[in-house]
């Protein structure tokens, strides 16, 4: 459970780093129809490559949890690679539990995606006490509106079926904003994001109402006109449990960047909070 924290905002952008979650009451959208080229482009000529600074803490730990404390830092970046979208995200973290034990936790998930959201490439490396814990590698590919397969190298060679409606990361985070800016706050997608072999995930999303930014003055990159909460239900494809495996929280602004987030594990959750904001450069391609 503890290992999707490697996949944060791949899932929001991944940004991740993106989301929140509606879990049960969360239902698919009556259309299922990926959006329309035209408008996703239009949000994504509004993101603004960046590189953050996340503090992450334990934010609750329910009775019977055995995490105690969790204490880190996450860096994300989203940069334009003219062609496609890469990201990159770090996270160092040490979880403490209630028997007295100790973990330390270092992830670095690296992607490219095809602007056209056809093509996916995806790395992972983790160390759990300073030790290789988990690598993953591969790429996958998608028809146009069809479905597609992903092809593993790491752990081991593989190939897997990807369903009709597949969408990378991304793409997902544009969808969400595309969602938030049409006033369609409820949709389920499946979306793959190679954080680890198990397949693809049903997210469900629900996006609330527009607000303005809650650290404006933080930065500059921070004062934008919309920014929406949403919260997003992680269901994997394989699974047939009616609870979400985790869901996650967070303050998405229209340029793509997230203030905050959360991350609800059932038992215990994760805060995540925006500390430094670069900017990365823009295409000009």
């Amino acid at each position: 459970m503890l290992d999707r924290l490697s996949a944060l905002p791949a899932t929001v952008g991944a940004v991740f780093a993106a989301a929140v979650s509606a879990g049960a009451l969360l239902a698919a959208s009556p259309a299922l129809a990926q959006p329309a080229a035209t408008s996703l482009a239009a949000v994504a000529a509004k993101i603004q490559p960046h590189r953050a600074i996340y503090a992450m803490s334990l934010g609750s730990a329910r009775n019977g949890s055995k995490v105690s404390d969790v204490r880190g830092r996450m860096m994300f970046e989203w940069a334009d690679a003219c062609d496609g979208w890469t990201t990159e995200q770090r996270f160092q973290l040490r979880f403490v539990y209630s028997e007295g034990e100790d973990m330390a936790m270092n992830t670095n998930y690296t992607t490219w995606e095809a602007k056209n959201g056809l093509r996916y490439r995806f790395n992972v490396r983790k160390l759990v006490n300073g030790e290789v814990d988990e690598e993953v590698r591969g790429e996958a590919n998608l028809s146009e509106g069809g479905a597609g397969s992903a092809q593993f190298t790491k752990p081991d060679p593989q190939e897997m079926e990807l369903p009709a409606g597949t969408m990378f990361p991304t793409a997902h985070t544009l969808a969400i904003l595309d969602h938030a800016d049409r006033k369609e706050p409820f949709f389920t997608r499946t979306i793959f994001d190679g954080s680890d072999a198990e397949g693809p995930t049903e997210v469900s999303t629900v996006v609330g109402k527009p607000g303005a930014p809650k650290d404006s003055a933080k930065d500059p990159l921070l004062k934008v006109g919309k920014a929406w909460p949403v919260r997003m239900a992680f269901f994997p494809v394989q699974s047939d449990s009616a609870q979400p495996e985790y869901e996650m929280s967070l303050h998405l602004l229209e340029n793509g960047i997230a203030e905050s987030m959360q991350i609800d594990y059932g038992d215990f959750t994760v805060n995540a909070v925006l500390e430094k904001i670069e900017a990365l450069p823009k295409s000009g391609c």
